[in-house]
């Protein structure tokens, strides 16, 4: 039946043009032309009365019991320097529709915060006066955060501001709202721009200031028209000057504390489930189009049901997909008696990640031929386990797989030369089928501290508190010529999470099975609980 329209009606459209903000708009203003929003006073009115108390509840953040911490390591690293920590903006999608927003990893390491409430947030660390009590007290700076303070239901922007209204998007925490949960003082974000000129100079005793720069374009602008401002107009110098800070920022977090720890194995425990629900998902799935669609999505339900999302683009590799190190499209049908690989690690609401790798036979049983393969990848990764202590390096995990592997593919006749010419820094052929690394540090970000030093990555010893995977693999692409036509479109890789204790590493993922017998019973198991 089609719409009436009435001169009443008309009446109204054509008031709403002449009196919209954007009546006479150019190209760019003219995203929010679908909505036909009213502007009369009387509206306004009427819609900032009638509404009940809607105070969101607040609590502190389990975490601000380890924060102040990390900030006074922080600030005792900048002596008589600004930080300026942003959380970043919200990223467009297409159009008018944005990405969900995470803020950024530095900004919710310091803060505590890991939600969608603070996009726009910025913290700050100001220098305390040198001749304060403070400052003989060994205080270096006072954390401040600025926040845009609620769009709740006494003020327009409740139904103006699709951003921050509540009316669009719920109640968000606000001012008293984030200092309570984080312990941190909160202003509001109009007084960032005089906060942090504040004193700003190149002169004896003045401040000088330091910004994540690559997380808010628009707050880098406004540091960067201060600094030049104030004696610091050389791009180059204060680039390099924010690159140390990154880089502090990144180190800080390769020693996880017991929070983090905690965490972390929240998030191999609720990763452990979508590998559940995803293999109960799998007799069904076999053989049908999209099929690892269809076991990427099981996964993922999961990851939004117990936590924030997934920690990274899932990769369920079936068949000659799984040699593809980074297959994310997820397109390919699932067929009964090939190899499935499946990398995925859900985040938690506290934005920990865990990053687990499993490869299973489609069909709930490893053939001989799989089983010698994926026990050379099994054998590869306990081999760098065992290496794994206390003082050792990523170098010497990642030698002690890569040993093995070569040792296996010798074996089998794959490799050209000898072992010990290929594990050469001259030969590597062994790389061909196992080209990327074994190792890396695991937290906030899935290849979490990557800003931080060569020397204070893969050439430092690892020391307890340290997070990190063991991941080696096996992948022999479906087009590689150089090896018999059985191991064509075969990929294999093993990925789990590791603690390092005083006592040597812990894994994290022991729950995860991978043994053969053990991987063959959980699929009986999960297959048996999905009829």
């Amino acid at each position: 039946m089609g719409e009436v329209i009435t001169a009443k009606d008309k009446e109204y459209e054509a008031e709403e043009r002449a009196t919209a903000p954007g009546a006479n708009q150019s190209m760019s203003d003219r995203v929010n032309n679908r909505s036909l929003r009213p502007q009369s006073a009387a509206f306004k009115e009427f819609m900032k009365s009638g509404w009940a108390d809607d105070d969101p509840e607040i609590n502190p953040l389990e975490s601000s019991k380890f924060t102040p911490a990390r900030l006074e390591a922080l600030g005792k690293a900048f002596p008589g320097e600004r930080l300026v920590i942003p959380a970043g903006q919200p990223k467009v999608r297409n159009n008018d529709c944005d990405y969900m927003f995470r803020p950024d990893t530095t900004f919710a390491y310091y803060t505590g915060l890991g939600s969608d409430y603070e996009a726009g947030a910025v913290l700050v660390l100001n220098p305390v006066d040198p001749d304060s009590p403070e400052a003989a007290a060994g205080k270096t700076h006072t954390p401040e955060l600025f926040v845009a303070p609620r769009a709740d239901n006494s003020t327009e922007d409740f139904f103006m501001s699709a951003h921050y209204g509540e009316y669009w998007v719920g109640p968000r925490a606000g001012l008293k709202e984030m200092q309570a949960m984080t312990g941190i003082e909160t202003h509001d974000i109009a007084q960032l721009a005089d906060a942090l000129s504040k004193d700003v100079g190149a002169e004896a005793g003045a401040v000088r200031v330091r910004v994540v720069s690559e997380t808010d374009p628009q707050i880098t602008s406004m540091v960067e028209s201060i600094r030049e401002a104030n004696g610091f107009a050389d791009p180059d110098k204060n680039s390099a000057s924010d690159d140390k800070l990154h880089e502090f920022a990144a180190e800080a977090r390769m020693v996880k504390d017991g929070y983090e720890i905690n965490e972390m194995r929240k998030a191999v425990d609720a990763t452990k489930h979508g590998f559940d629900r995803l293999l109960s998902a799998l007799p069904a799935a076999l053989d049908k189009p999209r099929s690892e669609r269809i076991l990427e999505g099981a996964f993922n339900a999961v990851s939004r049901e117990l936590g924030n999302a997934v920690g990274y683009d899932s990769i369920v590799a079936s068949g000659p997909h799984a040699p593809i190190l980074h297959w994310m499209r997820n397109t390919g049908v699932v067929k009964t008696g090939d190899m499935l690989l499946v990398d995925a690690g859900v985040e938690v609401d506290s934005l920990y990640t865990a990053d687990i790798t499993r490869t299973f036979p489609t069909n709930g049983k490893f053939t001989d031929f799989q089983k010698r393969l994926y026990q050379a990848v099994l054998d590869s990764q306990q081999a760098g386990f065992e290496a794994a202590k206390p003082g050792a390096t990523y170098s010497d995990i990642h030698h002690a797989c890569m040993r093995v592997i070569a040792e296996r593919l010798h074996d089998w006749g794959l490799l050209p030369v000898s072992v010990e010419e290929s594990l050469s820094p001259q030969g590597q052929q062994h790389r061909r089928w196992l080209a990327c690394g074994v190792a890396h540090h695991l937290g906030l970000d899935v290849h979490d501290c990557a800003q931080a030093r060569y020397e204070s990555y893969q050439g430092a010893k690892i020391t307890p508190g340290m997070i990190f995977t063991i991941e080696p693999g096996l992948y022999f692409r479906e087009d590689d010529l150089l090896i018999p036509p059985e191991y064509r479109g075969i990929g294999i890789r093993i990925e789990d999470d590791v603690l390092m204790t005083e006592n040597g590493p812990e894994w994290i993922s022991a729950g995860i099975p991978k043994q053969i017998d053990d991987v063959e019973a959980w699929m009986a198991e999960q297959a048996a609980q999905a009829k």
